[in-house]
């Protein structure tokens, strides 16, 4: 009988892991290059209950699918922008922008302004 209740736990437990809810959004998010791309991916792929992030260079759109359980829509805009790329629901502190290579720099009237010590 130990055996037949141990595995209906494992079983079931297993289960319940595959019947975790996903959810999948896609928004947009500033950045330029490969070096953008891998930095928003890797941010979010670090996020305990996100299970797939992509950010397309063309059409900067960011794919996430996450547990809605562990995480919210806004925590990953909030990830996203603190490694200084802008979302349209959370902007990038500068200074986390700052941080970001100069070739990664998609804020036109900031590039100016940081070239000419502003």
């Amino acid at each position: 009988m130990k055996k037949i209740i141990l595995l209906f736990l494992v079983v079931g437990s297993s289960f319940a892991a595959l019947a975790q809810k996903k959810v999948e959004i896609t928004f947009q998010t500033d950045g330029v290059c490969g070096m953008c791309e891998k930095r928003i991916e890797t941010a979010l792929l670090d996020m305990d209950g996100v299970w797939t992030a992509d950010w397309d260079r063309e059409t900067h759109a960011t794919y996430v699918v996450y547990n809605p359980k562990k995480l919210s829509e806004m925590d990953l805009h909030k990830t996203v922008a603190g490694v200084g790329h802008d979302t349209p629901k959370v902007k990038a502190k500068d200074e986390d922008y700052a941080k970001v290579h100069a070739c990664c720099k998609y804020r036109d009237e900031e590039v100016t302004s940081a070239h000419h010590g502003g």
